[in-house]
């Protein structure tokens, strides 16, 4: 079952609360810690109406503030200066934390008519795509033709298609009345997508604003009459600038009247009407232009026994008076149960809530997008903190990444370099570094003892006691052997040097477990909604069949480390039986290997890449794998073809590739590209933090 649902709406006025508000009462039935989040509120948590209306009906557990990503004024300023991935950071990060304290939680996307021109047209799209939670769209079906219906409902379609989000249902609300039938009929001929469609009909009171709310937003001051009595439907507003007797031919059941303040002739008509039987009564009385009827008038006013509607009265003329009423837009609050209840009611006799309920209970929430992968990593990496050693310290980016990670609490640090030095750097740049730790190799008194580990380690492949000296002056080694010698629990470096010079010092002490035939390395590829796994693109050329099956082996094992359930497909040029030749003999030995060491693994080969990841392309190629379609786990037969496949997929997807992550040592060791951004370096420190979390764990407990 989803744990989640995410509301969307890309168009203004489409009644998206009262869609909201009937969903509330149907999860409200089965759910016992249910939430409610927006991802962009209009303004403060407290001063929310849709939080306010729906926290005091349901009696929502989560606090105002816990229910909002970003504000209105926040989104703005981001987009503005071009942090949009910081915007949906910072949603996808509030929205996990929500999600943490609440069995389901509702998710309302923005109204972006109230955002910013700077806002793409499919953005509300696009966030729920970032939170990985399956969507209903809610579309404003207001004067509307059917053709207009059927094209609104392609569009949100096709747009969700595009944009691979899950939508699991189409609601267009406000339709007319009229053509409701017509619609339906018309839609269960032309709409076959598998997605539940609901038409609810225009209610013209739902959208009309009360008294309260009219005399709320002009800020109007009460002048006479009831104060109690304004919860009533405005239906429309007349202004009265005629005679009374032509005055009366146009009142209407539940009009406001806006008259001038000098007007009694009027006020008192009004008045009339309403203790007649002969005409309908109005709400109540607006006096405008910041005038008061005279004291005769008013004498007679305070005498009256019942006023039977309020007069209120504001400073603006007629005419802007009148502008001023029309702006204001009807909502639903707490304090208007009869508003609740027809809201309610419309949903509930107009929406397949049985076949929305099943949609919810039988999608699940699988979509990761790379900020919701970036989440839970660190989520994963703050369980049980870690120390990760860096040796560049001399790199701006190190430095950078350093304090983020501080902020964000992930890791302990130490960073190697003279400290004076580089906190003189880290002040330059405007970081702060507090609880980072530096060590200068150059004086530090752990370098006779490095020095001398390393000789008895080494001392057998004719290493001298000065030279193993000199090689501790280097920061790779050193930070190695800290590692080594459990000084810290993991290494991270690459940024200022090269892989060998990196990866070097791990492979001559830290080495593999015994089982292990191979070190080797995957990346994670972040695609728009979901991560994948490949390898090996980084470290082994032409791994032989048995290296390859090692490769597929920690490359399961690594997936199912960071929340990927691995389908491990063996590529090749070849699928399933169709070719022969060396390297396609090559990937199905190794399958075989695979197989046999791992008989629990879902694993498949030899397999083309397009049948591996697209399910038409299987049911065609390989029908009866269980892999073919739904892999998680590329290994490529070589490092030639993968380094310039997930080169070649980085590029022309935008896909985010983490790594390479080396995968195989006895204790975790990590390089990054000399073209790395400090946002690859604080992910690769998360990664090795994990890492190192399960590397006391034996192999067959590992994941």
């Amino acid at each position: 079952m989803a744990e989640s649902l995410y509301i969307a709406s890309l168009e203004p006025n489409s009644g998206k609360l009262i869609i909201t508000l009937g969903i509330m009462e149907m999860l409200s039935r089965r759910v016992d810690r249910l939430g409610l989040f927006r991802s962009i509120s209009p303004g403060p948590a407290e001063k929310d109406n849709h939080i306010h209306l729906l926290s005091s009906r349901f009696h929502l557990t989560l606090q105002p503030e816990q229910m909002v990503g970003v504000t209105h004024e926040q989104a703005r300023a981001w987009i503005a200066t071009g942090e949009e991935r910081r915007l949906f950071r910072e949603i996808v990060t509030r929205f996990k934390q929500a999600e943490e304290q609440c069995d389901f939680l509702l998710c309302e996307g923005p109204d972006i008519t109230h955002l910013s021109d700077a806002f793409d047209y499919d953005v509300s799209i696009r966030i729920a795509r970032e939170l990985g939670t399956p969507a209903l769209y809610v579309a404003s079906g207001y004067r509307a033709s059917v053709p207009q219906l059927l094209e609104t409902i392609k569009v949100a379609e096709k747009s969700f298609r595009q944009l691979q989000c899950p939508l699991l249902a189409v609601m267009v609300n406000r339709v007319d009345p009229a053509i409701l039938d017509t619609a339906e009929d018309e839609l269960r001929s032309q709409c076959d997508s598998g997605v539940t469609i609901d038409l609810l009909p225009e209610v013209e009171s739902l959208a009309s604003p009360t008294m309260e709310e009219i005399v709320a937003a002009l800020q109007a001051q009460w002048f006479s009459g009831p104060k109690t009595r304004l919860q009533r439907d405005v239906r429309a507003f007349k202004v009265a600038a005629m005679g009374p007797d032509n005055f009366l031919e146009h009142i209407e059941k539940d009009d406001l009247i806006i008259t001038p303040g000098d007007r009694p002739d009027i006020i008192l008509t009004t008045l009339g009407a309403i203790a007649s039987k002969n005409y309908p009564s109005p709400v109540g009385l607006l006096l405008s232009g910041g005038l008061i009827p005279a004291p005769s008038v008013i004498r007679l006013l305070e005498g009256l026994n019942e006023m039977a509607i309020p007069i209120y009265r504001v400073g603006t003329d007629t005419y802007t008076t009148a502008m001023n009423v029309a702006g204001v837009q009807g909502r639903l609050c707490p304090e208007n149960e009869r508003k609740i209840a027809l809201a309610l009611g419309m949903f509930e006799a107009h929406a397949d809530i049985a076949a929305l309920e099943e949609k919810i209970r039988v999608t699940p929430s699988s979509t990761m997008s790379p900020l919701m992968f970036e989440y839970s990593l660190f989520q994963r990496a703050r369980q049980e903190r870690k120390h990760i050693v860096l040796p560049e310290g001399d790199d701006d980016r190190i430095l950078q990444a350093a304090e983020i990670l501080r902020l964000r609490d992930v890791v302990d640090l130490t960073i190697l370099g003279e400290e004076n030095t580089l906190r003189a750097r880290a002040a330059t740049l405007g970081l702060k570094l507090e609880g980072v730790h530096f060590i200068d190799p150059g004086t530090s008194p752990l370098r006779e003892k490095f020095t001398q580990t390393f000789f008895e380690l080494r001392r057998h492949k004719g290493i001298t006691l000065e030279a193993a000296r000199d090689t501790m002056s280097d920061v790779s080694y050193f930070g190695t052997m800290m590692v080594h010698l459990d000084m810290a629990d993991g290494m991270v470096s690459g940024a200022a040097h090269t892989t060998a010079h990196t990866i070097r010092p791990a492979f001559q002490f830290i080495r593999t477990p015994p089982d292990v035939l191979i070190v080797s390395s995957v990346f994670l590829m972040c695609m728009q909604t979901r991560v994948l796994v490949y390898g090996d693109c980084a470290v082994n050329p032409n791994p032989d069949s048995e290296q390859l099956a090692e490769i597929a082996i920690s490359s399961a094992r690594t997936a199912k480390m960071f929340g990927i359930e691995p389908m491990v497909a063996m590529l090749s040029y070849s699928s399933g039986t169709s070719g022969t030749g060396a390297d396609v003999d090559r990937v199905r030995e190794a399958t075989e290997i695979a197989r046999q060491r791992r008989p629990d693994l879902m694993i498949d080969g030899p397999i083309q890449y397009d049948a591996a990841i697209d399910e038409t392309v299987a049911g065609k190629k390989m029908p009866d794998s269980k892999v073919a379609g739904k892999a998680t786990v590329f290994i490529f037969p070589d490092l030639n073809t993968g380094n310039n496949t997930y080169k070649a997929v980085q590029r022309a997807s935008g896909a985010v590739a983490i790594g390479p992550v080396l995968q195989g040592l006895n204790k975790p060791v990590n390089d990054l590209s000399r073209g790395c951004q400090v946002a690859d370096i604080i992910n690769t420190v998360a990664i090795t933090a994990v890492q190192a979390q399960y590397k006391k764990q034996p192999r067959d407990r590992c994941p």
